[in-house]
């Protein structure tokens, strides 16, 4: 069979990068419409940048095969080991009015280290453990410092990719540097990004955080809990902190929620065992042999 002549799959019409390159004029009003930036950011325009803020990170995880992934939540403000032992270092060599408190506060921060550590271990040891399922899990974090750049870096240290989905702040804030490069997006809206946190999520880990932590967590509960969202697994990891923090259970006594609600998530303190919970919900354990990641 002879090949079809190259024009009849030609196309009938420029492609849109031919038009904007081809048409320049010095005022707003000739540009066309989507190459016009001061068009685009009308207030009258936000339903159509909230459509592009949706399409742009759908299609570019579609054409990098991103069906699964586990969201990891969790402070900006938790410190790698080694710098929050480097700043306790200075608390205690440091004088002045406030250095009892500056010491506590160290400390603190020197505490709550642990939890970078296993949620880096967390990232790359489901990342290593589902190199061999039909669909890879991919780690996804809210781009940032802390709890997300821990995520980022343990599936960037076992050669795994993993998304991030900046936010723009007031204050800067810059991607870390161990999200894929071209899994990393920037948002406006926030509503539109935590959509994107759980449009492929099979797992929510949720380590200790702060007021958009607990945005994210209780909405992912509420969609949850209401059917807007199929059930999943919901892990808190650090049942000290979030039993400390929030009384479920007084929620339950003064009939906020039903007791059936408490389900909804559950407590887990290391890597092993949150990778374990998975493994059990979703009966991929065994698909990838080899131990887990060595704590750094």
């Amino acid at each position: 069979m002879k090949p079809h002549p190259p024009l009849l799959k030609a196309r009938n019409f420029p492609s849109a990068q031919e038009e904007a390159a081809r048409y320049a004029g010095p005022e707003s009003a000739y540009s066309l419409a989507f190459t016009d930036r001061a068009f685009l950011l009308r207030e009258e325009l936000r339903p159509v940048r909230m459509q592009l803020e949706l399409l742009k990170a759908e299609m570019v995880q579609q054409e990098q095969g991103v069906e699964s992934t586990i969201v990891i939540f969790g402070s900006a403000r938790i410190l790698p080991p080694e710098q929050a032992q480097a700043e306790l270092a200075r608390a205690r060599s440091a004088r002045g009015p406030d250095q009892s408190g500056a010491l506590r506060r160290a400390e603190t921060a020197l505490a709550m280290s642990r939890y970078y550590d296993e949620a880096r271990r967390f990232a790359a040891l489901a990342t290593e453990r589902s190199r061999a399922l039909a669909s890879p899990l991919y780690v996804v974090t809210g781009g940032g410092p802390g709890i997300m750049e821990a995520g980022n870096r343990g599936a960037h240290e076992v050669g795994g990719k993993s998304i991030g989905l900046n936010i723009v702040l007031p204050h800067e804030q810059a991607p870390n540097p161990y999200i894929t490069p071209e899994l990393c997006f920037q948002f406006h809206y926030f509503g539109l990004r935590k959509m994107h946190f759980l449009m492929r999520s099979i797992a929510l880990v949720c380590f200790p955080g702060g007021f958009g932590t607990l945005d994210e967590l209780f909405e992912t509960l509420t969609l949850v809990q209401t059917g807007k969202s199929r059930r999943r697994p919901i892990l808190l990891f650090g049942r000290e902190f979030w039993q400390r923090l929030l009384n479920f259970e007084h929620l339950v006594d003064s009939g906020m929620i039903g007791p059936e609600d408490l389900a909804l998530f559950s407590y887990v303190e290391t890597a092993e065992e949150a990778w374990q919970q998975l493994a059990a919900h979703y009966g991929f354990e065994g698909t990838a042999a080899g131990p887990a990641p060595a704590r750094p």
